[in-house]
């Protein structure tokens, strides 16, 4: 596996005017702890980056539509050559707005929908009329011809609307879908118990498994969870659909389940260089070391793509290099990112056959 930097999301302000309950970095409206860096940090901080690379630069936050020269940011990366794109919570966003990311060559956005209806997501964000928000944006983006796609985040509190609000993204016009599997990191270390179960997670797993075979319009694809690419192997060989050639074509660099620290990364707002954006442990910081440098020789991005060094279940798992596990969940569940997957119930063959002959 080539281990090339394909997508880098970057925290461009801690600030939000949202409060999810989810949220991986606490946000809040005022984040005086971790201010804005200036748009002269954020040009050299592109200019380090497309010097290497190019892969994909998400702006997002917190907000990214709180900073005024967020458009600023990225026109500059969008001449440096990137493939600039914008992760938007879709509160904020006007007919302005719109004409703003066109102008300034922002290819994609994402939205945050984690409900099929306004109860719901209002309670996740914990906000009233975010849902509305979201549903605006949505359809202004419609309206003007940019391209979006949904991200949902889910917990016990929410699962139940999951094939709700899969059918409400085709409704709106989105290009994907991404059921995000929560991840217990900044505030959402707070609701740790209602994380969902590993039973409840195989089965969420098995149903976008035959969703996904009959989607023909919408990319979908779960996130933060990286057994699905176990499942889907699994399903594909008892059915001999050959259906894994077209789901592992279409994951990000088109191997395997978690890549953090292989081929994503995220820059927050202080300039640490994490290897997703679930996992709080810094490989590095870009105002010290350069990107390459920091991609090339961290210690903590090495180990994560060795896989002989993973341990427990996923250390002896056949899927270890389709799947890997989630490291992040691991880190947050264990404190060691080598550690197996916490919310995998699957059951390696070498464990299987050492139990059979003991």
């Amino acid at each position: 596996m080539e281990f090339t930097p394909k997508w880098i999301a970057w925290e461009i302000t801690r600030r939000c005017n949202l409060r999810c309950v989810h949220c991986r970095s606490s946000s809040e409206l005022e984040a005086k702890a971790h201010p804005d860096f200036p748009a002269e940090e954020a040009f050299r901080i592109l200019d380090d980056i497309s010097g290497y690379a190019k892969p994909v630069i998400v702006l997002s936050g917190g907000e990214p539509l709180l900073r005024k020269d967020v458009f600023e940011i990225a026109q500059y990366g969008t001449d440096k050559g990137l493939r600039m794109c914008l992760a938007t919570n879709g509160t904020l966003v006007t007919e302005e707005i719109c004409e703003k990311i066109k102008d300034s060559g922002i290819r994609i956005v994402s939205l945050s929908l984690d409900g099929s209806e306004e109860a719901v997501h209002d309670n996740f964000r914990s906000q009233k009329g975010a849902f509305a928000g979201t549903i605006h944006a949505a359809n202004l983006f419609k309206q003007y011809g940019i391209e979006f796609i949904i991200n949902s985040s889910f917990t016990k509190r929410n699962q139940e609307e999951i094939p709700g609000v899969y059918n409400l993204a085709r409704e709106l016009g989105a290009t994907a879908w991404y059921l995000f599997m929560i991840v217990p990191t900044g505030r959402g270390e707070e609701i740790m118990n209602e994380l969902i179960s590993k039973e409840d997670y195989e089965k969420i797993l098995e149903w976008h498994y035959q969703m996904e075979k009959d989607e023909k319009d919408l990319l979908v694809r779960p996130t933060c969870a990286p057994h699905y690419y176990r499942i889907v192997l699994q399903k594909s060989k008892e059915e001999g659909s050959g259906f894994e050639r077209r789901t592992l074509k279409f994951s990000t660099g088109g191997s395997k389940g978690c890549i953090a620290g292989q081929l994503i990364a995220l820059i927050d707002v202080d300039g640490n260089v994490l290897p997703c954006s679930y996992f709080p442990k810094p490989a590095g910081n870009i105002r010290k070391q350069s990107f390459q440098d920091i991609w090339e020789k961290s210690e903590l991005f090495r180990e994560l793509r060795d896989f002989r060094k993973y341990k427990g279940k996923c250390g002896s798992c056949e899927y270890i290099h389709v799947c890997g596990g989630c490291r992040a969940r691991a880190y947050a569940i264990h404190g060691d990112y080598l550690a197996e997957e916490p919310f995998c119930g699957y059951k390696p063959h070498r464990l299987s056959l050492k139990e059979k002959h003991r």
